[in-house]
């Protein structure tokens, strides 16, 4: 079996402030009010939730990264906005 060594998580705004941190191969969600604080959380609730578990059982390689992606919602182009550009 080969294990992944990267755990791929989400950083999206959240509903009414600030931004929510979701892993997609571990059951593990987190918030912050600032991009740095999300990233620390999401750093520490993986750390957490891999504390004491048997990696290779869950299909990690022992000290596995964190890659993040950063969602946007895209905003149409009004006319107004494409006249100034």
């Amino acid at each position: 079996m080969i294990l992944q060594r990267t755990i791929k998580a989400v950083i999206r705004p959240g509903e009414q402030s600030g931004y929510i941190a979701e892993c997609f191969e571990i059951p593990v969600v987190t918030h912050g009010r600032t991009l740095d604080e999300v990233a620390r959380n999401l750093r520490e609730a993986v750390e957490l939730h891999l504390e004491g578990e048997n990696l290779a059982e869950l299909g990690l390689a022992p000290s596995p990264g964190i890659l993040v992606t950063f969602e946007l919602e895209a905003q149409p182009a009004t006319a107004q906005t494409a006249l100034r550009a």
